[in-house]
């Protein structure tokens, strides 16, 4: 890098099967093969694109903050532009006027505190049956009985896809079944975590189409689309109609284009775009923050110790937690955030493309260079981290960070303008749900396994999870 000669990516990151790059083999391996700085964070080649990997919260701070203004569009991915109307989304939209008027809206209108606050009961309704589903596949009843695995991470994805499609749509799905849409979303997914060749190497656009990704995107675009316009026209027939709950964010974005006053044309592709983001986002990385969080803490049981007194402490007595129980409840809050320290849900964050040309750290970066930030590598850099490979809550206890990136050693939903503006719905969901298999359980894994010999395998996609599903069993305590 001293003399200016662009680094090429390992040949080795390529997938044989799917002619694809791997994003969460990407994210394990630009860690594991750290160099010294500046030669890890230079300009690089994927296939034909120019790139930067941002693997250090040095860099992070230059390329999110202080020059946010410049890295703040999206390079047009091959599967996103082709499952989300041409990335008419919030999430992998390039910048310009039609991405500030959308987020704007989400920010203000679907995403606030106070719209996030008036979902507080669904949540805790549907909280409270996750605990009762629990207690029915685990025979931890009141008088005790046999002890079964319990299928943590299938109970949690239930959970925040029930809740999620609740605020997303309240009962209104037009006849398509709750769980037909989460398997669909699950496919929506696997192709956003998968790198098109036609993405790096843009003249082998026949690649895609040889391979058949183009076809798996076409058929997830169009069973997407019919599930959300089965939606939509439910909506339009409902409208005014008493469901039983209270209005949904799908509600909200089509009163805004029936009003037509914001300032912006939102039309009927937009919102089925908005949305999908919503529900993609809002279910897969809040599902797997609970799963990466209890894994940990089985795995650490003297650090779940410590969370579960501090939980039952502030509840005390009570039928379960609230959430402005959660409030009090500080070492759970880092916990969480441990967790997601060493486990970014997004390992690799939606990749940046700078919009004209500028330097960085002593290179010239020239228009429209693809940024991959390293969020899993930066979360565990030594450099920057005591004991960084270890769970360790305190160190949030310490020290007062939050999500909003403001702090680049730590950005699971990123930073600056392409930050997630989802983070609080997120966040309480998961936070109250923590909360309440703490109180309300104590947890081991299973044939009486030593947690040291419990190993943490990460599987692939844009949203990684555990590699095998988490069955723990428990029981209720004394």
């Amino acid at each position: 890098m001293a003399d200016g000669t662009p680094q090429i990516l390992p040949a080795s990151l390529i997938s044989r099967r799917h002619a694809s790059f791997s994003r969460t083999a990407f994210a394990s391996g630009a860690a594991h093969h750290r160099q010294p700085a500046p030669a890890r964070h230079g300009l690089l080649r994927l296939g034909s694109v120019p790139t930067i990997v941002v693997s250090s919260a040095s860099l992070a701070e230059a390329v999110l903050r202080t020059q946010d203004h410049v890295f703040c569009s999206r390079p047009q991915q091959h599967t996103a532009c082709g499952t989300l109307y041409r990335c008419r989304d919030i999430a992998f939209s390039p910048y310009g006027e039609r991405w500030r008027q959308s987020r704007r809206i989400a920010v203000v209108h679907l995403l606030s505190a106070k719209r996030v606050d008036s979902f507080r009961t669904l949540r805790e309704e549907e909280v409270a049956r996750f605990v009762g589903r629990i207690r029915t596949a685990s025979g931890a009843q009141e008088n005790g009985g046999e002890r079964r695995g319990v299928n943590v991470t299938e109970l949690i994805l239930s959970l925040t896809n029930t809740v999620i499609s609740r605020a997303a749509f309240g009962n209104k799905l037009g006849g398509v079944e709750p769980g037909m849409l989460r398997d669909m979303m699950g496919e929506i997914s696997d192709l956003l975590g998968t790198i098109a060749v036609s993405d790096v190497f843009p003249r082998l656009r026949w690649v895609d189409w040889a391979t058949g990704l183009d076809a798996r995107v076409k058929r997830a675009a169009a069973k997407l689309d019919n599930i959300l316009e089965k939606a939509v026209q439910e909506h339009e027939r409902s409208k005014g109609d008493d469901d039983g709950e209270a209005g949904d964010l799908l509600d909200d974005l089509l009163s805004i284009v029936k009003d037509g006053d914001q300032g912006f044309k939102l039309d009927r592709t937009d919102v089925k775009a908005i949305i999908s983001d919503m529900f993609l986002a809002g279910t897969d990385t809040t599902s797997k923050t609970i799963e990466w969080t209890m894994a940990e803490l089985v795995k650490n049981p003297s650090e779940m110790e410590k969370v579960q007194q501090e939980v039952r402490r502030v509840v005390g007595a009570r039928a379960g937690v609230m959430e402005e129980d959660v409030e009090e409840m500080s070492l759970l809050k880092a916990a969480m955030k441990e967790a997601l320290r060493l486990h970014a849900t997004v390992p690799l964050l939606v990749p940046h493309e700078s919009i004209k040309d500028t330097w960085l750290h002593g290179y010239y970066i020239p228009a429209k260079t693809r940024v991959i930030v390293n969020a899993w590598a930066i979360g565990r850099d030594g450099k920057t981290w005591e004991h960084a490979e270890e769970f360790r809550p305190e160190r949030f206890m310490r020290e007062n960070i939050d999500y909003g990136g403001r702090d680049t050693r730590f950005i699971p939903f990123g930073a600056g303008r392409r930050g997630c503006p989802g983070v609080a719905f997120a966040t309480r969901l998961a936070e109250l749900t923590l909360a309440n298999m703490m109180y309300h359980f104590d947890w081991e894994l299973p044939d009486g396994q030593d947690p040291e010999s419990f190993e943490i395998i990460e599987s692939n996609g844009i949203s990684p999870g555990l590699k095998s599903a988490l069955i723990l069993t428990t029981t209720k305590p004394l």
